[in-house]
């Protein structure tokens, strides 16, 4: 009788235990879970309007028509001519890597690169603005690796704009231990990427507009900018620029100039 009374005892124990630890789950981890996003927690860090019209106006949603299994968790819709890529997966990737990016005691060892003719401008402008290393044009191998050549340099964290040309890259920071945050599309190779940006890299306002809020956010962060008073850079600064369809507009506005000109006896 002691026994029975003893076991119905523990076993009422048991469940209203395992009861009340069902609701602090139900409760609690989606609190937890709203945490971990990065932009989930503080109100100031959440996606405004404003960035998403400028995304949006920029194409920076509009992947490429394939996808790789890695890229897969960023994308909200497939289409038969595109992948259509989740901004709030972007905003937060965008914020991890500033964070990453600001936690650098010397901004100069934070090396940027950009092989592509797209995104060199954007490169010089962010390197310029966060006091980073910037290499822009063709990638000299060896860089990292070879201790002998003048270019010779050992930064802490690489910064890259295509992971599919800036590869020569991305290859000898896997062998010197160089963390590397790289902006992806929807078909980018991920090997050795450590924080993946998803957004387009195929438009040149896009990748723009990647590293202007990528600077912003690093700035912010430093407390060098304060996060409610807009930036006084113009996103436009970070566009590639052609400079052959430049000159033959102005040669074009010229011509038409002297030909709209008064004709004086």
């Amino acid at each position: 009788g002691i026994n029975a009374e003893y076991g119905k005892q523990w076993y009422q124990r048991r469940v209203r235990g395992s009861f009340n630890f069902s609701i602090w789950l139900l409760s609690v981890v989606p609190l937890l879970i709203i945490q971990l996003n990065m932009s989930g927690g503080l109100p100031c860090l959440a996606l405004v309007k404003e960035d998403v019209h400028k995304m949006l106006a920029a194409s920076s949603h509009l992947g490429a028509a394939n996808c790789t299994f890695q890229m897969e968790n960023y994308v909200f819709k497939k289409r038969s001519e595109s992948c259509v890529i989740d901004i709030k997966k972007t905003w937060e990737k965008l914020l991890l890597a500033a964070r990453v990016i600001a936690s650098i005691e010397n901004p100069a060892d934070v090396c940027v690169i950009s092989s592509r003719n797209f995104g060199q401008r954007a490169v010089l402008k962010f390197a310029s603005h966060t006091s980073s290393t910037a290499i822009a044009g063709r990638f000299t191998p060896g860089t990292f690796t070879n201790q002998i050549q003048a270019a010779f340099k050992e930064p802490r964290l690489l910064v890259v704009t295509d992971p599919r040309a800036d590869h020569q890259a991305i290859m000898e920071s896997s062998y010197v231990n160089i963390p590397v945050i790289a902006f992806c599309n929807t078909d980018s190779p991920t090997k050795y990427v450590d924080i993946a940006i998803p957004c387009n890299i195929k438009s040149s306002d896009s990748i723009g507009l990647m590293w202007w809020m990528l600077a912003r956010e690093v700035l912010r962060m430093r407390g060098s900018i304060h996060r409610t008073v807009e930036w006084d850079v113009m996103p436009d600064l970070f566009f590639y620029r052609d400079e052959t369809k430049e000159a033959e507009t102005e040669a074009a506005a010229e011509i038409a100039g002297a030909d709209s000109a008064p004709a004086f006896p």
